[in-house]
């Protein structure tokens, strides 16, 4: 059985690939030790995918990585909100405004990676990175508060979190438009710096990451 589940996501909003899961299907294909699943990018469909993968892989860790176009390095989320608020239809064309994640949740849940160890390690690896405070309110805020929350009721064992990742340099390019972004091998690289330091490290680093977003 795997360590690590690994999720990334369907493309969405026309672009025409998704690097978050571009980067956790090339991890999955260079390690035994890592389960690589794509979600859907649809708010009914992703936590039921979400929720099979944990039940048939019973990793140790898991997690999700989503797209965060803008941005210009690896952002380890720090917190999940219950909240849904869709600035655009997902793939099934759904669009739920101010709707909970889970009724009658809790308001938030942390990451149980140890963040700041994460981005350091990251970074000497020679990746930017930094620890981010918000998840947004879109597919990719629902699967880590439905996976903190999942963790929390069903798998207390497990650890979890959420990172979000930049556009591909082919994203931009056929967009036309600058933006930052970063090579997915890139990224892989960072995504298995991650595992591999949340894997050996429970005790989170007590400096800052230069939070930033």
């Amino acid at each position: 059985m795997a360590k690590v589940l690994m999720t990334g996501f369907a493309p969405f909003g026309g672009e025409p690939v998704n690097p978050s899961w571009q980067a956790v299907s090339r991890l999955g294909a260079r390690r035994d030790d890592v389960a690589a699943v794509e979600l859907p990018c649809e708010f009914e469909a992703s936590l039921p995918a979400l929720r099979a993968a944990v039940v048939a892989h019973r990793p140790s860790l898991v997690v999700c990585a989503g797209q965060a176009g803008g941005r210009s390095d690896v952002t380890p989320e720090r917190v999940a909100i219950n909240l849904i608020d869709a600035r655009i239809p997902d793939n099934a064309g759904a669009q739920p405004v101010d709707v909970p994640v889970v009724p009658d949740g809790p308001a938030a849940y942390f990451s149980t990676l140890p963040l700041k160890a994460c981005v350091a390690a990251i970074r000497a690896a020679g990746v930017p990175a930094s620890v981010s405070h918000t998840a947004g309110t879109y597919v990719c805020n629902q699967v880590f508060y439905g996976l903190m929350h999942l963790l929390a009721t069903e798998f207390p064992g497990v650890r979890g979190g959420f990172v979000h990742v930049p556009f591909s340099p082919e994203q931009v390019a056929a967009s036309g438009k600058p933006a930052p972004s970063l090579e997915v091998d890139r990224i892989a690289d960072a995504l298995e710096v991650l595992a591999d330091t949340a894997l050996k490290t429970t005790a989170d680093l007590a400096v800052s990451a230069g939070a930033e977003h």
